[in-house]
């Protein structure tokens, strides 16, 4: 199961228009769950995953494409997060 829009939105503090940007796009395809007239998006764990990373690279000053891209190379490349580690872990060596 899924979770729900408002809860993702507190998750990853991301406002609504940009994510339902990210879907309009077809960065993120969310399921969508009809209940009697209504209807709800739901985000699976990989829409989670890729919405935070997108998310990640804009607040840093990317535009949309661009963050898309890095993100789906970040999320494709399991390596990547261990350079991030590496990176991470020499930058706070080099600040002492």
């Amino acid at each position: 199961m899924g979770i729900k829009t408002p809860d993702l939105l507190k998750l990853i503090d991301i406002p609504r228009q940009k994510l339902y940007y990210l879907e309009q796009k077809g960065y993120i395809t969310p399921q969508k769950i009809v209940i009697g007239e209504k209807e709800f998006r739901q985000y699976s764990e990989e829409d989670v995953k890729r919405i935070t990373c997108i998310w990640g690279y804009l607040k840093k000053g990317f535009k949309y494409k661009i963050a898309y891209e890095k993100a789906t190379e970040e999320l494709s490349n399991p390596q990547m997060d261990l350079i991030k580690i590496e990176n991470s872990t020499k930058e706070k060596e080099e600040e002492r």
